[in-house]
């Protein structure tokens, strides 16, 4: 059996194949604070897996877990930083409420093992696909607030979170900008701005996903995948400075060598 969403609430239950796919004896990871097998497995359903895209997959999950997460994080820093502006608050929320983060969290949890996907998506590594990841952990908090209601979606997130907001409550609110330690690094060391340029946007106007690229002279250095354009030319500049350090490491062991 599964669980559909309908307009009604999450009560309409279809039957279907015995297609090796998951079921409702699926065991809940002890770390998730739900009850309803039912709504677990909704939550771990990717749209590549679902019968009707729309209502028998994760994607409203997400769409409302989303909220949840970004309003209990908001009030948590509002009520422990209060000689933070808008602005400090905003940066140290959207540090937290990424894909990175949430991805992590996801992976730590176990929930990769439970995802059901389709056999291409699964072929293209779509169980630990960061965005995927991240996408079920939204979804998760989702199905716990509307199982057990808010202060029991408050305190699974806050307890996931915690290194994250610990790390931000120091002032560290912009751990993952790599856009700006590319341009400095490239302006130290070479005089020049790389630039970015969008390769393809794929998804629903809800789940859009973005390809960019980072490039140097028009050479490209780098490509990453995000839910913003932003986090798309975050993760671009990441492996842009990863392959720089590679490199970097690279000539230093053919220094040696020489030396030798």
């Amino acid at each position: 059996m599964r669980i559909v969403g309908n307009r009604f609430g999450w009560e309409s239950i279809e039957e279907n194949q015995n297609d090796g796919r998951m079921n409702e004896d699926t065991i809940i990871p002890k770390q998730i604070p739900l009850r309803s097998p039912e709504l677990f497995l909704l939550a771990m359903r990717h749209r590549s897996a679902a019968a009707d895209m729309v209502r028998d997959s994760y994607e409203r999950l997400e769409f409302f877990g989303d909220s949840v997460l970004g309003l209990v994080i908001a009030q948590f820093l509002y009520e422990h930083q209060p000689d933070w502006d808008q602005g400090m608050m905003s940066k140290a929320k959207a540090s937290v409420v990424q894909e990175g983060p949430l991805a992590e969290i996801a992976f730590k949890l176990g929930l990769s093992d439970f995802i059901e996907l389709s056999p291409s998506e699964e072929a293209t590594g779509g169980r630990t696909r960061p965005s995927i990841l991240a996408d079920i952990f939204e979804a998760i908090v989702g199905a716990i607030y509307l199982e057990s209601g808010l202060e029991k979606a408050r305190w699974f997130v806050l307890e996931q979170v915690h290194p994250y907001l610990a790390r931000v409550r120091t002032g560290d609110v912009s751990p993952n900008d790599y856009k700006s330690k590319l341009q400095e690094l490239a302006q130290a060391n070479w005089r020049s701005t790389p630039t970015y340029r969008i390769v393809r946007e794929t998804g629903h106007a809800h789940e859009k996903r973005f390809l960019v690229q980072v490039l140097f002279d028009g050479e490209v250095l780098g490509e990453g995948t995000g839910r913003s354009k932003k986090e798309a030319e975050q993760s671009a500049a990441q492996e842009a400075l990863d392959m720089i350090e590679r490199n970097r490491r690279a000539r230093e062991l053919v220094d040696l060598h020489l030396e030798d």
